[in-house]
C-alpha cells in the first residue's frame, strides 16, 4: 500500500502535466465549493433549531378584549394540543405570562398583565424518547392552530416561542423603526409589517406597540353629586365595589384568632357588558344606586358622564430616541435570506415616497419627499447576533492564518514554504462546505453552515498546518542528511508521514461522529469530519506538488550550507598546504 502511494506520488511529481492538472482541479473544486454559499445550496445560520422538551404559545387579543374572549381562544388552542401523543401536559396562564424562562427573559412574557393576553406552556416527552423534534412539531402545528384559532376573535395573534439554541433575542428578525413623531413611526412600522407578511419564510409577525383603541371614561360630576345629596367617595366606592370588589366588614370566629374579612363584589355575569356600545354601559351602570342623605335612592348614572376617549399608548424609546419594533420569526430557514428579500422589497416599495440612503451594512434611512420627515430602519435580533458572531469568527480565522504564517516565516525564514503550509491548511474549507452540502441532501430539514461549523474550521487550521509542517521538515532532513533527490525525498516523506496523518484523521473523524448528530453542534462535527478528509488529501497530494514546484534548496537554505562547507574545506586545504 505504501509502495503504491510512493509510486503514485513520484509519477505525479515527474509529470508536469499531472502536477498542473492537480492544481487546476484543486482551484476548480475551491471555486465551485465557495459558490455553494451565494447560490444558497449551503445556507448560513447562527445556530440551527434546538430540540427542546417544551415550547410556549403566546396569545395576544386586541386591546380591550375580555378575559372570557381570551379563554375562548385558549380553549381552541388546547383542543389541538390534547391529541398530540408527545405532549405530556399543557399549562394555561390567563391574563398573565408564565413564570420567567430563558425565552421569556428577553421577550418580556413575565410583564404581561391584562385580560387580552395569555400564554400556554406545552411540555413534551424527553427528546430521546420521541422521533419528531420540537421544532418540527412547532412547524407542523403553527399553521393549523393559527388558521383555526386566530379567527375566534378578530385581530388575535398567536405566536409559537421555542427556547433558543443560543443567546436569547427579541425575535429572529427585528426591524427597529425610528422617527421624529409617534404617528409617523406607527405608519412606517405598519408598512414594514405589510412587507414582512408578504415575505416567504417569515411567521409570527407583530408590531411591539400598544394599539390605539376607543374606550370609555367614567367622569364624576361633582356639582350633580352635591345637589343629589351624595359625596364623591360614595360614587368611587360603589364603582370599585361592583367591578373590583373590596372588604366591607369583618367577622369574628371562635376557631380562628384573626378576624375574617368579608369581601363583596358582583358576580362575573353582572360584571360583563353585552357590547362595547355606550348604551350597554349605561344600562349596566343604571342598576347601581346610592342612598343620599334624605334616604332616596339615586342611580349612579345621574351623577356621572360616560365619555368615549382614545387610549394612550406607551411610548417606547431606545437610547433616548422614540421607536418601535417590527418582529418576525423564521420557519425552519435562516433569517439571513428572508431579511435580504424583505429589505429589497422595502427599498422598491418605499422609493416612490422616500429618499433612501444606506447607513451601515443593512440599515436604511428614509426621508419623506413631501414632509421632509426622517425615519431610520435598523436591523436587530438574531440577524445582528449572526452578523456579529460570523464577523468575530471571521476575524479569529484571519488572525489564526496570519499568526500561523508569521510563525512559519520565523521558523523557515521563507515566505514560500510558509505560504505552502498556509494554503494546504486553507484548502480544508473545501471539505467543510462540501460536507454541509452532502449532509443537507440526506437530512429532512436544512443543514445549515453555523457558528459551530466555523469553530470547527478554525480548529482544522492547526491540524492541517501540523501535517504540512512535518512533511516539509522530513523532506528537508532527507535532502540535507540522506542526500536524496528532491522528488524522491518528497515522495518518501509523503509515504512515511501518511500513516500518522491517516491515524490522526481517523481519530478526529471517529470522535466527531458523536457531535454530528447533535442539533446544535452538528455543524462542528460535520466540519471536523469532512474538513479533516480534505486536509488529508491536501497534505498528501497538493502540498507535495507545491513543494516540487518550488526551489527547496534555496528555501531550505541548503545552498548556503554547501557553500559554507566548501569554504571550510578550502580553508582547511590552505592550512594543510602551508603546514
Amino acid at each position: 500500500m505504501l509502495k503504491r502511494l510512493k509510486l503514485l506520488v513520484l509519477n505525479i511529481l515527474r509529470s508536469p502535466a499531472k502536477k498542473r492538472l492537480i492544481l487546476l482541479q484543486t482551484l476548480v473544486a475551491f471555486i465551485l465549493t465557495i459558490l455553494l454559499i451565494p447560490t444558497n445550496l449551503v445556507e448560513v445560520k447562527m445556530l440551527p433549531g434546538k430540540n427542546n422538551d417544551t415550547f410556549s404559545i403566546y396569545i395576544d387579543l386586541p386591546e380591550g378584549s375580555s378575559i372570557e374572549q381570551t379563554k375562548q381562544v385558549c380553549d381552541c388552542v388546547s383542543t389541538y394540543i390534547r391529541p398530540e401523543k408527545e405532549v405530556l401536559n399543557a399549562e394555561v396562564f390567563l391574563g398573565t405570562g408564565s413564570p420567567m424562562d430563558f425565552a421569556g427573559l428577553i421577550k418580556g412574557s413575565g410583564f404581561k398583565n391584562s385580560e387580552n393576553v395569555a400564554e400556554t406552556v406545552v411540555n413534551l416527552t424527553k427528546k430521546h424518547h420521541r422521533k419528531e423534534p420540537s421544532y418540527m412539531m412547532v412547524h407542523r402545528m403553527r399553521p393549523v392552530i393559527q388558521t383555526a384559532c386566530e379567527g375566534v376573535v378578530d385581530g388575535t395573534l398567536i405566536k409559537f416561542v421555542e427556547p433558543p439554541a443560543g443567546p436569547p433575542t427579541l425575535a429572529a428578525i427585528v426591524a427597529e423603526v425610528y422617527g421624529q413623531e409617534a404617528q409617523g413611526i406607527r405608519e412606517m412600522a405598519k408598512r414594514v409589517e405589510d412587507v414582512f407578511k408578504e415575505t416567504e419564510g417569515l411567521v409570527d409577525i407583530d408590531i411591539i406597540q400598544d394599539e390605539i383603541y376607543e374606550k370609555f371614561e367614567v367622569r364624576v360630576q361633582s356639582i350633580k353629586i352635591a345637589r343629589s345629596g351624595l359625596n364623591i367617595e360614595q360614587v368611587n366606592q360603589i364603582l370599585y365595589l361592583a367591578f373590583e370588589g373590596m372588604n366591607i366588614a369583618i367577622k369574628n370566629s371562635k376557631t380562628y384568632d384573626d378576624q375574617v374579612p368579608i369581601f363583596l363584589t358582583l358576580n362575573p355575569e353582572s360584571k360583563n357588558f353585552h357590547s362595547k356600545e355606550k348604551i350597554s354601559i349605561e344600562n349596566r351602570l343604571s342598576s347601581l344606586k346610592l342612598m343620599n342623605q334624605k334616604g332616596m335612592m339615586v342611580p349612579i348614572t345621574e351623577v356621572i358622564d360616560i365619555v368615549p376617549v382614545k387610549s394612550r399608548p406607551m411610548i417606547i424609546s431606545k437610547n433616548l430616541h422614540e421607536m418601535t419594533n417590527v418582529v418576525a420569526e423564521t420557519d425552519l430557514i435562516s433569517q439571513v435570506y428572508p431579511l435580504m428579500e424583505a429589505r429589497n422589497n422595502i427599498i422598491d416599495r418605499f422609493a416612490d415616497d422616500f429618499e433612501i440612503e444606506y447607513i451601515g451594512l443593512f440599515d436604511l434611512e428614509f426621508k419623506d419627499k413631501k414632509s421632509g420627515e426622517v425615519f431610520q430602519l435598523l436591523w436587530d435580533g438574531e440577524m445582528k447576533v449572526t452578523l456579529d458572531t460570523f464577523l468575530d469568527l471571521g476575524t479569529a480565522f484571519i488572525a489564526a492564518l496570519v499568526l500561523i504564517f508569521l510563525l512559519m516565516v520565523v521558523y523557515y525564514k521563507s515566505f514560500v514554504l510558509s505560504g505552502i503550509i498556509l494554503l494546504g491548511s486553507f484548502l480544508s474549507i473545501i471539505g467543510v462546505i462540501l460536507g454541509h452540502y452532502l449532509v443537507d441532501l440526506f437530512t429532512p430539514e436544512t443543514f445549515f453552515l453555523t457558528a459551530t461549523s466555523l469553530i470547527g474550521f478554525i480548529a482544522l487550521i492547526g491540524i492541517s498546518s501540523r501535517n504540512s509542517l512535518l512533511l516539509i521538515d522530513f523532506t528537508k532532513s532527507l535532502i540535507h542528511v540522506e542526500r536524496m533527490g528532491k522528488q524522491e525525498a518528497i515522495a518518501y516523506a509523503t509515504v512515511t508521514r501518511a500513516t500518522p496523518i491517516l491515524l490522526t484523521a481517523a481519530a478526529i473523524i471517529l470522535a466527531s461522529t458523536l457531535l454530528a448528530s447533535d442539533a446544535v453542534f452538528g455543524g462542528l462535527g460535520v466540519a471536523l469530519i469532512f474538513g479533516t478528509i480534505a486536509g488529508v488529501i491536501s497534505s498528501l497530494m497538493v502540498v507535495p506538488v507545491l513543494m516540487d514546484m518550488s526551489n527547496l534548496n534555496k528555501h531550505f537554505h541548503l545552498e548556503e550550507d554547501i557553500t559554507q562547507k566548501e569554504r571550510n574545506l578550502i580553508h582547511c586545504e590552505e592550512e594543510f598546504t602551508l603546514n
